[in-house]
């Protein structure tokens, strides 16, 4: 109730919100500026590049400046008659670099310009690289709406003068094919949702205990794993979703989770489980498992997953299955090692083989916690159990990722959005070395993705510009999401926890 009250006071608001200061936008950018004069945009508005050094030949912008221009215009049938001088005919998008690869840590930075005078009059976009022209893209397409009264796309308080840029160089979700299925048209919903909020970063968790649905030609028994035949992806689409994604400006995250969570696999081959009656973590006595570790990685996987990173899991490991297991004791026995040294070990080997194929490691935080000191330098922490494990990652020079699961977990249904803006990635890091550590963080899903509009202000935002009560912040986030919903995006009302459906008939705002 008290939640559904701070919606309709907002609601009320958002009116003289709208009047007084007009920045509606979301994520807040760095520097924003505006006037108070009403432009019209031109149906059939154009992209130009004079001044470019890109040459588009990948029509990267030229593709995602049509979408734009699709968003703002297919809600309606723009057909009112426009009698004012007023109107931008055209976009002019500046890059200055010619590369278009996306690395990470990319620049991602823009200034755009909305004027007021000029003929023809036109936007600026300048930007050192495509993606950040395509962030500002997204920016200028929340400055437009559809006027019920002219019938024709307006764009208010002009003129606009935008400079930004991005918080943290990381800024992720994570989608669970393992546990449930995903087609990939709706995975390429989800990396389109993602670039409305400027998020850079799918962490595909591919596989799990539950299943193995993705093709691996070096291996082809280990999609016998996968929950049906119809239930899988082949070689062809996982390549068709990367490049779905770095063409939005979205890098894909692979993550292949070993020891543990390992059941699918032996599936195909039965020799990856300690016995047919304990079956996982994989069997670390077994060569076979590092070479199926060694042949994932290797050509076709890398071929396929080209961004720095791959996920390599690590977290909740029962070792139960090593000590149960005669010929598995009977190896640590000649080892000389316990659970513990063989789960290090079995980490640090597969960390050995990802940085043999060219990859930086990510691992969960339960490798940190056992053998920190151990791990290799190029491993990125991600931390998901506790807010305090952060602090421990960058003083030890490590780089760090953040999802604390009681805060960005999604299938937590009993989190605020109150408490997903204000969980700060750098809490208890004052450092500022440290601080540079922290890459980023990055929401997950276990379940069905529905909500994808409530972290990418921490991550994008600086830090000054951060509410420091989040009720202020209320009607520009409610605004956001009912554009997200009349996007086709799912994204959940304010009022209430998790993923709650409206209380009651209402408008989207109040919600």
């Amino acid at each position: 109730m008290a939640s559904a009250l701070r919606i309709l006071f907002a609601f009320v608001a958002i009116g003289s919100c709208i009047a007084a200061d007009n920045i509606d936008l979301w994520p807040m950018p760095m520097s924003v500026s505006h006037g108070t004069q009403k432009l019209y945009v031109k149906k059939d508005i154009a992209m130009s590049m004079v001044g470019s050094m890109y040459s588009d030949e990948k029509a990267i912008l030229k593709d995602a400046f049509q979408r734009m221009v699709n968003l703002i215009t297919t809600n309606h049938v723009v057909d009112g008659i426009n009698r004012s001088s007023l109107v931008l005919t055209c976009v002019n998008i500046v890059v200055h670099s010619p590369e278009d690869e996306l690395n990470f840590g990319v620049d991602e930075s823009y200034n755009l310009t909305v004027p007021t005078t000029g003929d023809p009059l036109y936007a600026q976009i300048e930007a050192q690289t495509v993606f950040g022209a395509l962030h500002a893209l997204q920016t200028f397409g929340q400055l437009c709406y559809f006027d019920f009264t002219s019938r024709l796309i307006e764009l208010n308080s002009a003129p606009w003068i935008i400079t930004d840029a991005p918080r943290f160089p990381y800024r992720g979700l994570l989608i669970d094919t393992a546990r449930h299925y995903l087609p990939v048209r709706i995975i390429k919903g989800v990396i389109d949702a993602m670039t409305y909020s400027k998020l850079n970063v799918l962490h595909w968790h591919i596989v799990d205990e539950q299943s193995f649905p993705i093709e691996i030609p070096s291996y082809p028994k280990l999609w016998n794993g996968s929950y049906s035949y119809s239930e899988r992806y082949t070689v062809s689409d996982a390549i068709d979703i990367v490049r779905y994604g770095e063409k939005r400006g979205v890098n894909v995250l692979a993550e292949i989770d070993v020891p543990g969570h390992a059941h699918s696999w032996g599936v195909g081959y039965p020799s990856l489980w300690p016995s047919d009656s304990c079956r996982e973590p994989l069997d670390i006595s077994n060569n076979f498992t590092f070479e199926v570790i060694d042949g994932i990685l290797s050509g076709d996987f890398s071929k396929v997953f080209k961004f720095k990173f791959v996920h390599l899991g690590g977290d909740e490991v029962n070792t139960s299955c090593w000590t149960t297991t005669p010929h598995i004791e009977g190896w640590l026995n000649n080892n000389h090692m316990n659970v513990s040294d063989a789960y290090r070990d079995f980490v640090l080997r597969s960390q050995k083989i990802a940085i043999s194929h060219g990859y930086d490691i990510v691992n969960w935080e339960e490798t940190f916690d056992s053998f920190g000191d151990k791990l290799d330098r190029k491993t990125v922490v991600h931390t998901w159990l506790g807010e305090d494990v952060a602090p421990k990652v960058v003083a030890a020079g490590l780089r760090c990722i953040v999802s604390n699961q009681d805060k960005w977990y999604l299938d937590h249904l009993d989190a605020s959005w109150e408490g997903f803006y204000m969980n700060e990635p750098l809490k208890g890091i004052n450092d500022t070395k440290q601080q540079q550590l922290v890459i980023g963080g990055e929401k997950l899903f276990l379940t069905n993705p529905l909500t994808l509009h409530w972290l990418e202000e921490r991550l994008w935002t600086p830090t000054e510009k951060l509410a420091k009560d989040p009720q202020s912040v209320t009607s520009r986030l409610a605004r956001f999401r009912c554009l997200l919903n009349q996007r086709g995006i799912a994204a959940a009302p304010l009022a209430g926890y998790g993923r709650a459906s409206p209380s009651e008939p209402g408008p989207c705002v109040r919600q």
